[in-house]
């Protein structure tokens, strides 16, 4: 694997895990909304990756480097239903659907996505630190 391959795979990781870390936030600023435009209450949002194919003019045969967002999509889990007759929201049995959205899972989930895109941005600055050392050796 070349220099450029290197740059370009953590590149696109850094890219997914932001929109990742993003959806991650929006699903957060959404735990209490029981009502939306579409109605009833916020779904969490899930983003599928997949392996992104070799830039244009690569020569590594079939093989894939680095990750792309395909899709976001909504979780199917069903809502939250809390027992409060005296909210507006609730139905005749006196339940009110909140979002299918955990705080302990969401906030795993943003470490998990904080820690990769790190250890992308390291992988980037490690080989930019390699590339001067090179050129560094070639000056002397």
């Amino acid at each position: 694997m070349d220099v450029l391959n290197t740059l370009y795979t953590s590149g696109s990781a850094l890219t997914a895990q932001r929109l990742r870390m993003d959806v991650i936030a929006s699903n957060l600023a959404n735990l209490e909304t029981t009502s939306t435009p579409q109605g009833g209450p916020y779904k969490r949002e899930m983003v599928v990756f997949q392996p992104r194919p070799n830039p244009p003019g690569s020569d590594n045969g079939a093989l894939d480097q680095g990750v792309q967002v395909t899709a976001v999509i909504q979780d199917t889990t069903p809502p939250r239903r809390v027992h409060d007759p005296g909210n507006p929201l609730a139905d005749a049995n006196g339940y009110v659907s909140y979002p299918n959205v955990d705080l302990s899972t969401e906030m795993v989930d943003l470490m998990a996505a904080n820690r990769a895109y790190e250890a992308n941005a390291s992988v980037i600055k490690t080989t930019k630190d390699a590339v001067a050392q090179t050129l560094d050796l070639g000056r002397a």
